[in-house]
């Protein structure tokens, strides 16, 4: 495991993960952590994909789930609860 997938998610780091301008074509660089954020499903699977590549944090929100991510900082709580235990269809991936 890296010493990137041991690192706690912050509100940067996944703000980071939101930079792609290829995806995430809308956001702002400076996303401030309570503006409203919305995430088509593309870029809610890539988003997911790269927590799993460089975290090795396997997360599977449910539709409920999905419908609460409206802000940089709920997303972030989110990948955080999903990093502190195996919540249903998330955790640590231990390859």
């Amino acid at each position: 495991m890296s010493a990137e997938a041991t690192a706690p998610l912050t509100t940067d780091t996944v703000r980071e993960l939101l930079s792609d301008r290829k995806i995430f074509p809308g956001l702002p660089d400076d996303l401030d952590e309570d503006a409203e954020l919305v995430l088509d499903s593309l870029g809610l699977v890539w988003l997911l994909h790269l927590v799993e590549e460089r975290y090795g944090l396997v997360v599977k929100p449910s539709d409920e789930d999905i419908s609460g991510l409206v802000s940089l900082r709920r997303l972030t709580d989110y990948l955080r609860a999903a990093e502190q235990g195996p919540a249903e269809g998330g955790g640590r991936d231990e390859r």
